[in-house]
């Protein structure tokens, strides 16, 4: 059984960790470690356009800081997957563990399976409420 009184809090902490995971991945080792011309060459040097580096980036950073501020979690959620799918796909000829050379595909995989729990969850406890649509717009009035 879900207890409810804790359940939100549970999904704010997922979403905070989701969201510090993907700004420490992208800012500090994409951006300052291997700055964005080096992530833009290895990219290039796998077989991928460059321009994947700067979208990953981009999207790493947006869903970690939406993620963190509880923006649309479970688009957000959704729509980072694609990313971890990619590193999936790099990952996965180096086997299983992602302290194997090269690393592994389970922590990516991990990451898909947490960003999809979120998705289920939605936000949480203390989660900004940014409605897209009109209906959901309208909702938001009508409870307040």
């Amino acid at each position: 059984m879900i207890d409810s009184k804790t359940a939100p809090y549970a999904a704010l902490v997922l979403r905070v960790a989701l969201g510090l995971m993907f700004l420490a991945h992208s800012l500090v080792l994409k951006v300052i470690v291997f700055t964005v011309p080096g992530t833009v060459g290895f990219y290039e040097s796998i077989g991928l356009p460059g321009s994947f580096a700067y979208l990953t980036i981009l999207a790493e950073v947006v869903g970690g800081i939406a993620l963190i501020l509880g923006i649309q979690v479970r688009l957000v959620a959704l729509g980072v997957l694609p990313v971890l799918i990619g590193a999936v796909w790099f990952h996965s000829g180096n086997g299983w563990v992602f302290s194997n050379e090269g690393g592994g595909w389970e922590y990516p995989v991990f990451l898909i399976v947490a960003l999809g729990v979120q998705a289920l969850l939605g936000a949480g406890a203390h989660a900004v409420n940014l409605p897209l649509t009109a209906s959901q717009r309208a909702a938001q009035k009508a409870s307040a």
